[in-house]
């Protein structure tokens, strides 16, 4: 997985970004092809004025997660731990329909075992 991190505004130290790159990196999902991290202060009469936006790229439709706080970590944490539920969520989501699939295969070649020529390519369609 790729990790591409932005900072607006200002310059993003090693330490920072070797945060980053850990916490993001610990997600785990075959399907993420790129982490889009954003990191940009808010208005200065904020006190929880440091904004993080993560974007997960996948197959169909991209993760994506904002959050603010008053330090950059705080919220790349919060962050992190939103989409590792999403992906979890997904990822079940995705499981149980391969499984719901599977089991109409099954089903239909059961009932059609009399029948010498139906193929599983039939049953598919």
């Amino acid at each position: 997985m790729d990790i591409i991190i932005q900072s607006l505004g200002f310059k993003a130290g090693d330490t920072l970004e070797n945060f980053i790159r850990e916490k993001v990196g610990a997600i785990k999902s075959d399907n993420i092809v790129r982490a889009n991290v954003t990191l940009f202060k808010g208005p200065a009469g904020n006190p929880e004025n440091d904004y993080c936006e993560i974007r997960h790229e996948v197959p169909g439709n991209d993760h994506f997660v904002k959050k603010q706080s008053q330090y950059f970590e705080t919220s790349v944490s919060e962050c992190v731990d939103v989409l590792t539920q999403m992906v979890n969520k997904s990822r079940d989501k995705n499981e149980g329909r391969r499984k719901a699939e599977s089991a109409e295969i099954q089903d239909a070649l059961l009932t059609n075992i009399d029948d010498a020529d139906v193929d599983l390519e039939d049953v598919v369609k």
